[in-house]
């Protein structure tokens, strides 16, 4: 297991939209007018995402803090670094061509917050001229986010990246596909099953709704330089503002 770091310069950007590989890179950028297709099912989260207090064994996982992710071969991690605190803001998955972004996030006792969130992408994709489109899939409620994007041949193009949310007992789970797996389903299919096997670890401590729950490196990680990332769009659906008082 391969682990990169990415520096990030603020804050702001632990709850960004697609970071670094999420929003497909040019050269996985699709035509304008391809559609773009995800299996609609009932999403259940007896098979995951799961809480810790789910899980009696953890054997074989990832433990980065508040995320254990499950191996599986050829995956490789890339962990996120705020570059002022140097603390770790997300986890990047990459697998075959496909990237998942994952953040979890503090949530209130009393509901969820997938629902306000869905609004805010929808905003922030719209004011840089992308477009939003919500359907039924794998994981309930997904948005399909397509912003303007040059492709290689330098014809007019987009990038795509799908959400997904899961709302669970005092967390928020946020997942972001990027490359292949956002925009085929077969392609899709390996990389939901890493979404699905995630474990989040709450923890007992009060945090504010919308807060970052911690990351950390996994001891004895081997760790290469981050390649360089690709320009991408600037979201930020889960930055917490000043109106938020509740803490649970």
């Amino acid at each position: 297991m391969v682990f990169g770091r990415l520096k990030k310069n603020k804050q702001d950007e632990a709850a960004a939209g697609p970071a670094d590989g999420q929003a497909a890179d040019a050269g996985d950028a699709v035509k304008a007018d391809a559609g773009t297709e995800v299996v609609s099912a009932a999403f259940i989260r007896d098979s995951g995402p799961f809480d810790s207090a789910e899980k009696e064994a953890l054997d074989g996982y990832i433990d980065l803090g508040a995320l254990r992710i499950g191996a599986a071969e050829g995956l490789q991690l890339r962990l996120e670094v705020e570059e002022k605190t140097k603390r770790v803001i997300a986890v990047t998955l990459d697998l075959n061509g496909s990237t998942l972004q994952l953040q979890a996030f503090a949530a209130p006792r009393t509901g969820g917050i997938w629902d306000d969130i869905r609004e805010q992408i929808g905003r922030s994709v719209g004011s840089q001229g992308g477009t939003v489109e919500e359907k039924s899939g794998t994981f309930g409620t997904e948005l399909m986010a397509k912003l303007p994007a040059q492709l290689p041949d330098g014809q007019p193009g987009h990038r795509v990246a799908r959400f997904v949310g899961v709302d669970g007992p005092r967390w928020f789970l946020r997942g972001v596909f990027g490359g292949r797996a956002a925009i085929d389903a077969n392609n899709a299919a390996p990389v939901e099953a890493l979404f699905r096997s995630v474990v989040v670890v709450r923890g007992d401590h009060p945090l504010p709704p919308r807060e970052l729950l911690p990351l950390r490196l996994p001891k004895d990680a081997q760790t290469t330089p981050p390649p360089q990332a690709p320009a991408r769009p600037d979201l930020n659906p889960l930055e917490r503002g000043p109106e938020i008082t509740e803490i649970r």
